[in-house]
């Protein structure tokens, strides 16, 4: 994980930098600047897509692509982030929405389109990526839960195209497909972290196959929860029937996780050399 990603793992931490210089403007002068830009919007997205480059970083070497491919992936990725950070920044700090400006000029409206066009390039690579990794087979416990994970950003995706043709987060009343669309991202994370703890642990196969499945189906059936509740347009953060099941569903997915931090905790223990140390004890 991360071999040879040292241009992704840089686009990434330059996320987490332009983050923290935006949370310091912030402190300084307030989130909002007219008439249309919001400054913690800025500093949540350079934070996630920060977070998403260094995600891709860790899993691209196990991909399986040639050097070609691989290459031609990494500096899609990271010509979008790059673009997607500047257009992002630039435009809330001159008081602009960056994709949906009512109050800017041409350029601002072309800059806006590219933004578009750049979401959908990131689109297309995920899809990429999720059908590359059901063609690979090493690591069979590892890009089973990547495999998960990119389902799961599949549904992000589309939150995220359903942004774009809206033209705004915003579903009906309440409904806001922001939310859909980072849980959806943070599968990256949330559901490849416990894959990975449970790697390391030595047999066992069908408990960790177990923990992964239930986990990873929790999580995106909780997704799936979240999907329609949005569609609906009511709020996910309201006490009815599919926001509860859903917080249901994730309180499932955190179980396995804590299981496979357990199971991880104790993969370094010899029952036996336990044995032997009691059998030794002398008797007094």
């Amino acid at each position: 994980m991360f071999n040879g990603e040292k241009g992704l793992v840089i686009a990434g931490l330059i996320g987490f930098l332009l983050a923290a210089l935006t949370g310091s403007a912030i402190l300084i002068r307030g989130p909002i600047v007219l008439p249309e830009g919001d400054l913690g919007n800025a500093f949540s997205f350079n934070a996630a897509i920060g977070i998403f480059i260094l995600s891709i970083a860790a899993v691209l070497p196990l991909a399986g692509f040639s050097h070609r491919k691989r290459r031609t992936v990494r500096w899609l990725f990271i010509f979008s982030s790059l673009y997607a950070y500047a257009i992002e920044t630039i435009q809330h700090f001159r008081g602009l929405n960056p994709r949906f400006s009512r109050e800017g000029g041409a350029v601002d409206a072309i800059a806006g389109m590219a933004f578009g066009v750049v979401s959908l390039l990131l689109v297309t690579l995920c899809v990429l990526l999720l059908i590359q990794f059901f063609k690979v087979s090493h690591r069979p416990l590892l890009i089973l839960g990547i495999r998960y994970a990119f389902l799961s950003v599949f549904a992000a995706n589309l939150a995220g195209v359903g942004m774009v043709l809206l033209q705004s987060r915003f579903v009906g009343g309440a409904g806001n497909l922001i939310v859909l669309h980072g849980m959806g991202f943070h599968a990256l994370q949330t559901l490849i972290v416990s894959v990975w703890l449970l790697e390391k642990v030595k047999g066992r196969d069908p408990l960790k196959k177990r923990l992964i499945h239930y986990g990873s189906a929790a999580w995106m059936a909780a997704i799936l929860l979240i999907g329609v509740q949005t569609v609906l347009g009511r709020s996910v953060f309201e006490l009815s029937l599919l926001p509860i099941l859903a917080g249901l569903l994730i309180i499932v997915w955190l179980a396995t996780v804590c299981a496979a931090f357990v199971l991880f905790l104790n993969a370094g223990k010899d029952p036996r050399a336990d044995a032997t140390k009691v059998m030794e004890k002398p008797v007094t």
